[in-house]
This record gives C-alpha cells, structure tokens and sequence, in this order.
C-alpha cells in the first residue's frame, strides 16, 4: 500500500469506530471492534476487519451479519465525518475477524498440553522413585 492508502485506511478505521461506538454501540450487541483497515489501490473500497466479543459464535455471527446489514448507513455516517479529507467515500466492506477466539482456543489448547506434561512429569517421578521388585530380591 502507498502511504497516501495507508493513511486513508486509518482515517476509514477510525472513524468507522467512532460511528460504530458513538451511534450504533445500543443495536450491536455484543460489542464489536474494528481492528484493521485495507484500501484498494483506487481508494474505493475500503475493507473493514471487525472483532465481535461474545462467548457464543451464533451470536457473534448474528452481530457481524446485523453489521453488515448497516454498511450503507454507517457509510452516510462517515460521509459527513470525513467530507472535508475525501472526495469520495469509499464503499465498506466488512469481514469478520476471529483472531481473539483463535487466540482463546489456542491458548487453552497450550494449557491442556502444559497439564498433560506436568502429570506425565509426576507419573514419571514416581515410577522412578518406587523400588522395582527386581531390586528387592
């Protein structure tokens, strides 16, 4: 990306934010974030990566669906936000960005693997400390 799309992007990005946080924070529940920005080379299209909290994953679909279905709408809204920095307003599209649950899932993954170590560690120790009945004899 150029600067100039790089920078665009990030404007995108915050405002984006902010209309979401500011205006739209009541219908979007659970809370959703906007965690990246990407600019077609034209400046047309801006690709918008959203992180919705929730335990639930029909729930957070349900949100990020509800999300797009507002695009037009929030678009609108930054049309008036960055009139003075923009000709033209780029169309928003948005995906759907897990990284947080991937991150939760691995990290519960890592811990069941640490607790299966440790006890095999523990299993071993012992095994190691009784006397074998070969010895004993």
């Amino acid at each position: 990306m150029s600067v100039r799309t790089e920078r665009v992007a990030e404007l995108i990005q915050q405002e984006v934010a902010k209309i979401l946080q500011r205006e739209y924070a009541d219908r979007l529940q659970p809370m959703v974030t906007i965690t990246d920005a990407r600019m077609t080379p034209d400046l047309s299209i801006a690709y918008l990566y959203a992180s919705v909290l929730g335990d639930e994953k029909e729930q957070r679909e349900a949100t990020f669906r509800h999300l797009e279905a507002l695009a037009p709408e929030v678009r609108e809204r930054l049309a008036s936000e960055v009139r003075h920095q923009l000709r033209v307003v780029p169309e928003l599209k948005f995906f759907l960005d897990e990284t947080h649950q991937r991150v939760e899932r691995l990290n519960t993954l890592f811990d069941r693997i640490q607790e299966e170590r440790e006890r095999r560690g523990e299993a071993t120790e012992e095994q190691a400390e009784e006397p074998s009945g070969e010895e004993s004899r």
